[in-house]
């Protein structure tokens, strides 16, 4: 049976530096692929042979003091000719969260960053928040997600108030122990704060935060849960769903886009389960788009500036491609490309305003191909419509 399936996948904050309006984010210099490039474990000969090193503007350290010399070289250097179609992608809306870039991905470029809160959350937030939970409020400033839980775990233990927190980007977070609130009570109270944060306050995303652990030995556990703000508009998503194709998400795509235009879903607590449910997808028959988000680079490697976490993360996705080459069939299209950025060995803890790349691959797309330079992420989106003859 003839059917067309594009498999998009998300390598969560992956950028690759050089973005023109960098100075303006404070994130001049910033390039997560240079920086994970000078560690040891950095190695993606399958993604170099689709080409990914070949893409406009892409620079990699393969002769610093973590080189592994000639063989490194040429596991990451570029190729003389490769099997997709690659180019560099610059983000065209005002702001470099995980909300903005995976809707310019689905085809809308936002003008207005959405709200962030670099002085923690207004009085009468705060004071909402208590009343719609009916218990207290710790922090309510900027903060490391694995910080904030050990600073203000035992007063959370001890008074059973919610630790709330927010960081550069446009979220609210609320961290409590698993014994403490129970997961689904914690999730009941980022329903109800993401319904009274709309307009003004409308933050893009309300996220879960449940950890375990005694005194100093807190840790998150993988019971996160994103509640998202809707999309202004209709997406990608919503146009393929409007012609009767399907619309899979793997990871917390479904979150990201509040369920909007999204037809089945499957989450994930790592980017080793999110390969494992991507394959289980590849086996599935439909027709449309399997939308898929893999989060560990930005979530346990960037954010805590792990250059070598981060690396091994990259060689382990590319040493699971072939898997995902072996599965595709005849009119399949795998396209792979990122968010923002979180460059491991840049200032701070935040997303780093990046170009990403963009690679595509299979028996419809042309290979050895160099696109060059697209103005925006929602050149993915006219790809993926353009595929399926959307308009």
């Amino acid at each position: 049976m003839f059917m067309k399936r594009v498999f998009l996948i998300v390598l969560d904050s992956v950028g690759m530096g050089k973005a023109l309006d960098a100075k303006d984010f404070g994130d001049e210099g910033a390039n997560t692929l240079l920086s994970c490039s000078k560690s040891p474990y950095f190695a993606m000969p399958n993604m170099r042979n689709l080409g990914y090193f070949n893409i406009e503007g892409m620079e990699l350290d393969l002769t610093g003091e973590n080189s592994l010399g000639e063989e490194k070289s040429k596991a990451n250097s570029k190729a003389d000719s490769f099997k997709g179609a690659v180019c560099r992608l610059r983000e065209a809306s005002a702001g470099k969260d995980t909300t903005i870039g995976h809707w310019e991905i689905a085809g809308i470029n936002s003008d207005k960053p959405l709200p962030t809160y670099p002085n923690g959350f207004p009085d009468d937030i705060i004071r909402d928040i208590k009343g719609i939970t009916c218990r207290g409020v710790l922090c309510n400033k900027p903060y490391s997600g694995t910080e904030v839980i050990n600073d203000y775990g035992d007063e959370h233990m001890r008074t059973g108030d919610l630790i709330v927190y927010t960081s550069a980007d446009s979220v609210l977070q609320i961290a409590a122990h698993e014994d403490k609130v129970p997961v689904d009570k914690l999730y009941s109270y980022c329903e109800k704060v993401r319904e009274l944060l709309q307009g003004e306050h409308g933050v893009g995303r309300v996220i879960a935060r449940p950890f375990i652990g005694t005194s100093g030995k807190y840790v998150r556990t993988s019971n996160r849960h994103d509640f998202s703000i809707k999309p202004p508009k209709n997406t990608m998503l919503d146009k393929l769903q409007d012609k009767g194709y399907e619309t899979l998400a793997v990871g917390k795509i479904f979150d990201i886009f509040a369920g909007q235009g999204i037809s089945d879903y499957v989450r994930t607590t790592s980017n080793e389960d999110g390969i494992n449910k991507t394959l289980e997808m590849m086996d599935r028959e439909f027709e449309g788009l399997c939308f898929i988000n893999l989060v560990d680079y930005d979530m346990i490697y960037g954010h805590r500036r792990d250059r070598d976490g981060y690396a091994k993360a990259l060689s382990y996705f590319d040493e699971r491609l072939p898997e995902i080459l072996g599965k595709m069939q005849d009119e399949d299209i795998l396209m792979i490309t990122a968010d923002h950025g979180c460059d491991p060995d840049f200032k701070g803890t935040d997303h780093t305003r990046e170009c990403v790349p963009f690679l595509m691959y299979g028996n419809p797309i042309p290979s050895n191909t160099n696109l060059g330079t697209k103005d925006s992420f929602t050149y993915v989106a006219d790809t993926v419509l353009e595929y399926f003859d959307i308009v």
